[in-house]
């Protein structure tokens, strides 16, 4: 006699679950290694520092609770903290913009279907892979010293002589020195541009020429507006990485923020607190602000976004 179908179907589904079962942990066990790196080397660490944050802690001696005295200290006792705030925002503020512009207006010109431009897109890209290394950053200050190759060649020019001189000790040339690296490593932003041009499709431009639009037309009514999605990712990102600036500051400056703290950026002046003055408890505070101003900057753009970001199907 045949067995029962509810037998049968109560025996399916718990070959069903345990089937699950296993796959569950089939891929738990492969999930392993990025959840212990992130429990053990992001998670765990910021915890860390929250707590480190409210104390008193030299990294030798253990950490003293003080409260909220840290950031007390920040906002109203430290000139050094407002001067990098201040140098990190002009960073933000003009070398995002001028980074996303240039990074724009190179992709444009790459997207031409013409013979050689393979090349072209990979010369352009390569600076993005060796700009955020320490070599390069040597190699950027010692164009910049005083009679260096940037100074001779502005000289060759008939330059004025404001513009010849050495710009790594200048307090007044510092930042656009940094800016200008920054800029110079438009390649990953192009790339991405670059790929946004692509998917733009071409029956459009057809339209506006029948309807006699010009070029100017054609990139503020067509362009911008279909790559409004790619121009909200790469100003999200860029804006990120520029609050997060490090490595050339430290190499230019010798790891002082100078001249006169001009390149005194936010994540250089953290890391002076913690590893030179060996105030990690400062420093733990210095850094959960920088986490706060970036959180509600990347708030602040995404809800800007509903107003001028649009998606396919009319969709913001």
């Amino acid at each position: 006699m045949a067995a029962p179908t509810y037998e049968l179907d109560a025996e399916r589904r718990r070959s069903i679950k345990k089937k699950n079962r296993h796959n569950t942990r089939v891929g738990y066990a492969f999930l392993t290694p990025w959840l212990l790196g992130f429990f053990l080397l992001t998670a765990g660490p910021m915890l860390a520092s929250l707590y480190f944050s409210f104390t008193d802690y030299n990294l030798f001696n253990s950490p003293n609770w003080i409260g909220l005295d840290n950031y007390k200290r920040l906002f109203t006792d430290d000139p050094d903290f407002r001067k990098s705030a201040e140098v990190t925002l002009k960073y933000v503020l003009i070398g995002t913009p001028i980074k996303m512009i240039s990074a724009l207006a190179v992709a444009m010109l790459l997207n031409a279907a013409r013979k050689g431009m393979g090349f072209y897109r990979s010369a352009f890209y390569l600076p993005s892979l060796i700009g955020g290394s320490v070599s390069v950053a040597i190699v950027w200050k010692a164009m910049f010293i005083d009679n260096g190759i940037v100074a001779r060649i502005i000289e060759a020019l008939g330059g004025p002589d404001a513009m010849t001189g050495g710009w790594v000790g200048n307090p007044g040339r510092t930042l656009p020195m940094l800016i200008l690296l920054a800029v110079w490593q438009f390649g990953a932003p192009m790339v991405i541009f670059l790929a946004g041009l692509k998917q733009v499709p071409t029956e459009l431009y057809e339209a506006a020429d029948v309807d006699g639009a010009g070029a100017f037309r054609k990139f503020w009514n067509i362009t911008i507006p279909m790559l409004s999605p790619v121009i909200f990712f790469n100003l999200l990102l860029e804006t990120i990485n520029a609050f997060q600036v490090f490595n050339s500051a430290y190499i230019i400056s010798n790891g002082t923020g100078g001249p006169a703290r001009s390149t005194l950026f936010y994540t250089l002046y953290l890391y002076l607190r913690g590893f030179r003055d060996f105030q990690m408890g400062y420093a733990s505070a210095l850094a959960w602000v920088l986490v706060v101003v970036i959180g509600v900057v990347t708030l602040l753009l995404f809800r800007s976004s509903n107003a001028w970001v649009h998606y396919s199907g009319g969709n913001k």
